[in-house]
């Protein structure tokens, strides 16, 4: 058994979600990255088909977004829910100070 949105689903359901989640995520789009002192941000947008697979009552864990099919490096959390659109995944992730100049930069370079 599988575990889907904190639901236990067959194995065979899971890999159908699973793959149809992989073949959408060409649809999937990423803002560019935005910080505060503090974090670095971004959104992800979901199509409908998936969006309509996402819990509306918490917060997913990387496995889940991972699962159906966001791609970004480690570090990137999803930390909040925008209601009125629930196909919005908003993401961030904290910003490694430098001990020489106590500025806040990016904990890794990439994507």
């Amino acid at each position: 058994a599988e575990y889907m949105g904190g639901r236990q689903v067959s194995r065979a359901v899971a890999r159908r979600w699973f793959s149809h989640a992989r073949m959408a995520n060409t649809d999937i789009t990423y803002s560019p990255r935005y910080q505060d002192e503090n974090y670095e941000y971004r959104h992800v947008i979901v199509p409908p088909d998936i969006a309509k697979l996402i819990p509306k009552n918490r917060l997913l864990s990387e496995t889940e977004w991972r699962n159906i099919g966001v791609q970004q490096s480690r570090g990137w959390v999803h930390y909040m829910i925008h209601r009125p659109e629930p196909h919005v995944l908003l993401f961030r992730r904290a910003l490694e100070r430098s001990s020489d100049n106590g500025i806040a930069a990016p904990m890794n370079a990439t994507a």
